[in-house]
């Protein structure tokens, strides 16, 4: 069985949504960072189906319209 990696990492999030993630964690009887982790497993393919802005740098760019012959 692999270690388990405890790196710390500080996530800021909105106060409404703390407050939701913590209710869901009270209910759930389960630690805020275990409610965290499980929301991410279930959405990680949703947020990779997002376009990221290297996306966007990584696409032909649209030909030049400010030649002298307009081509």
């Amino acid at each position: 069985m692999a270690a388990t990696d405890h790196r710390k990492q500080s996530l800021y999030f909105p106060e409404d949504m703390l407050d939701e993630i913590q209710r869901e964690a009270t209910r759930q009887d389960r630690s805020l960072s275990w409610i965290v982790q499980q929301a991410w497993k279930v959405a990680r393919g949703d947020l990779r189906k997002m376009p990221s802005p290297n996306d966007v740098f990584g696409a032909t760019p649209p030909p030049r319209t400010d030649s002298p012959d307009g081509v």
